[in-house]
């Protein structure tokens, strides 16, 4: 993470890698329009890469930190993309409350790169609180690494599962198994699980 703009903007080199991938495959499963809510978005460069490529849709960021907010709103205002873009909520996917922090339905939600670097409960609740949101026929969409059936898929994976679990004990990467379980607990039905590079997946729910 880094900002060399002289601004408020961050820059997260895994996202000048993966935007591409990662948005050819939302635009097989989101919705032509509608309110798609982003979570956990860090520094917003995702947000203004997919507001910018699905104009029809109003792109939703939201983060905790209130410094990946602040970075949120500077692309934002840089990018021109106001007021289409609505600025960033200040939403921890914990909360309970999404429906009142959005005041609108949203179609699909999005999260990239999140289960991995935060604890169990953090999924648990993306799970859950997504389930509330949506309305029948919306989408949940996760980016990110996954075991299979315990097992990591690469030796990479391996070594990053390790070097996160050094940082913090919560962190790691998540078994699909689990996950695919927790999902369909909280009440979606399995769209489909695509696999994406560098041994990233993306998995696709439908409420």
């Amino acid at each position: 993470m880094s900002t060399v703009y002289g601004d408020q903007r961050l820059i997260f080199p895994a996202t000048q890698r993966n935007r591409i991938p990662i948005g050819d495959e939302l635009a097989e499963q989101l919705p032509s329009t509608g309110l798609i809510l982003e979570i956990a978005s860090g520094s917003g460069e995702h947000g203004v890469t997919f507001q910018k490529r699905f104009p029809k849709l109003t792109w939703q960021c939201s983060d905790p930190d209130p410094d990946h907010c602040r970075s949120i709103g500077s692309w934002i205002r840089h990018e021109q993309l106001m007021p289409k873009m609505p600025a960033a909520l200040q939403l921890d996917v914990r909360d309970s409350d999404w429906l009142e922090q959005l005041k609108m339905p949203a179609q699909a939600v999005v999260a990239i790169n999140l289960l991995h670097i935060s604890a169990w409960e953090c999924t648990v609740a993306l799970l859950r609180q997504s389930a509330q949101l949506l309305q029948a026929g919306g989408k949940l969409c996760v980016y990110g690494p996954f075991c299979v059936d315990g097992q990591h898929v690469s030796e990479s994976n391996r070594s990053f599962d390790t070097s996160l679990q050094e940082r913090n004990p919560a962190w790691g990467v998540r078994d699909q198994s689990t996950v695919l379980q927790e999902a369909a607990d909280a009440g979606f039905t399995l769209g489909n699980i695509r696999l994406m590079p560098a041994n990233n997946r993306m998995i696709t729910w439908i409420r």
